[in-house]
């Protein structure tokens, strides 16, 4: 078994953890600044300032094309399709999944957020065009 792949879906899963702990601490700073109460977020978390709620939904976004990510990984290992080029291809998705994030739960250019995750959705088809060559 080759650790080619394992390491970027590793750093694609801490990625998720540091997406937590910034979702985290800017819903505890809107407690702290008295922007929102307890009662207004126990039906739904729209009461949020929008930091909180852009880090939210980025935490959500971490669940979505990342879960092709992690199939094409393990996939990519059964198969034994783990060369240089497929590694640099997760390597590129998770530097475009920590650029999306950035991009964001910063300025939000949906201009530049749409371009990242254009290179990542770019990136996980190549995954499996190489995954497709390699059992054909």
């Amino acid at each position: 078994m080759t650790l080619k792949l394992i390491y970027p879906a590793l750093a694609q899963i801490f990625w998720s953890f540091v997406v937590l702990v910034i979702m985290f601490r800017r819903r505890k700073q809107a407690f702290a600044n008295r922007e929102v109460k307890l009662a207004d977020i126990a039906v739904s978390t729209e009461r949020y300032p929008d930091s909180a709620r852009l880090a939210a939904a980025n935490f959500s976004n971490q669940f979505e094309t990342p879960v092709l990510f992690f199939a094409l990984t393990l996939i990519a290992i059964h198969v034994g399709a783990t060369g240089y080029v497929m590694a640099a291809l997760a390597w590129a998705f998770v530097v475009t999944r920590v650029a999306h994030t950035l991009i964001h739960t910063g300025s939000n250019s949906l201009k530049h957020r749409a371009l990242v995750f254009a290179a990542g959705i770019a990136c996980l088809f190549c995954m499996w065009v190489g995954i497709v060559i390699a059992v054909v």
